[in-house]
């Protein structure tokens, strides 16, 4: 039995900031439990918030540019969390934030430079999970499918409302997962109309009615009749939906959110029925991201599925990703498998991170 302290860092496509929390991994035999003993978000600035979601328009020096300074920044935070909360850890472990994924075209990049931030930080840091498995004509995402498996097996399916919301569950004796649809990167998208970063609890969508003709649109989108495995991307976002709004009528911000919020229950509700065969009847959903504090969004989920929906204390919703970064982390440093074939598509399962630091007194 061996126990780790973990820093796990995500940032999210819905740019909200970066999620990072000290886990306590503790490995026995391939058994794993967890202990979240201090998490926190940082917001991003304004500076931050334009660079990042410009960067993919930017020239390659400054992407490389980026990549660094964004590693110092991580570095930054990692000492800043360590400082203020008294912190001791052994390792961090580090999606970075995703600035192009085309798994077709065997690409995906998170900038975060994984040796500016151990350099930084001082610590052993693993860092850039996605690569081997896009390079083995995988996904690369969704990669919270390990810890599903690992540490949250007592549900049936796992849901992720975050920036995309994706699933994991059994299927045909394998466990799967895939993006079902855009969530709070779209809905954050039109709460910006009304001057606000998010729709707090729905209230913009409480006062909307669906638009019935943009709802069909929507749900003939190709991509929602794919076989999984299958991901999605910001451009994807542009190119495929928001342009049938913006061909679209003319509709107010409230009712845009309510359309929205219905389309993505009935992804949510066709993918179960898809995995379980019976619209998720009898079946436990455990819901993390930040959608699931959105009751809204939550009402009209289980509108479109029999699932029993449970949402956990707000310290599991919250950071629920960044701890299975330091699960994937953990992983990595034992030489085990963190990403499987049957979650992405992949020609094979993965040992993924590259390492950044000294990593003697982990190995």
């Amino acid at each position: 039995m061996k126990t780790f302290n973990v820093i796990g860092i995500m940032s999210g496509s819905s740019m909200d900031g970066v999620d990072l929390a000290l886990c306590e991994i503790v490995s026995d035999q391939g058994q794993y439990t967890f202990n979240i003993k201090t998490a926190e978000t940082y917001d991003y600035n304004e500076t931050w918030r334009i660079r990042l979601s410009q960067l993919r328009k930017a020239d390659a020096l400054a992407y490389a540019k980026t990549d660094v300074f964004y590693g110092h920044y991580l570095g930054q935070l990692v000492n800043q969390f360590i400082q203020t909360n008294g912190l001791q850890a052994d390792l961090v472990a580090s999606h970075g934030h995703t600035v192009f994924h085309y798994p077709e075209a065997f690409i995906t990049r998170q900038v975060g430079d994984g040796a500016s931030l151990s350099a930084l930080c001082g610590l052993p840091v693993v860092s850039d999970f996605r690569s081997m498995d896009v390079a083995k004509r995988g996904e690369g995402a969704p990669l919270v499918a390990i810890g599903d498996e690992l540490l949250f097996n007592d549900y049936d399916y796992c849901l992720n409302l975050g920036g995309f919301c994706n699933i994991s569950g059994v299927y045909y004796g394998k466990r799967i997962a895939f993006d079902i649809a855009p969530a709070n990167i779209i809905l954050n998208r039109v709460a910006r109309d009304l001057d606000q970063d998010f729709d707090k609890d729905g209230e913009i969508a409480s006062r909307g009615s669906i638009h019935y003709p943009l709802l069909e649109q929507l749900n003939r989108i190709p991509f929602y009749h794919q076989d999984f495995p299958k991901s999605l991307n910001r451009d994807w976002i542009n190119h495929e939906l928001w342009q049938i709004v913006k061909d679209g009528e003319r509709l107010s911000p409230e009712d845009k959110m309510k359309t929205f919020v219905d389309h993505i229950g009935f992804q949510i509700g066709k993918s179960i029925d898809q995995i379980a065969g019976n619209n998720g009847a009898g079946k436990k959903v455990l819901v993390s991201g930040g959608g699931a504090f959105n009751s809204v969004l939550m009402d009209h989920i289980k509108t479109h599925s029999e699932a029993e929906f449970i949402v956990p204390g707000d310290e599991l919703v919250k950071f629920k990703e960044a701890l299975i970064f330091a699960l994937m982390g953990v992983l990595r440093v034992e030489n085990k498998v963190n990403i499987k074939k049957s979650y992405t598509g992949a020609l094979s399962d993965s040992i993924s991170g590259a390492l950044n630091g000294d990593f003697s007194k982990l190995i």
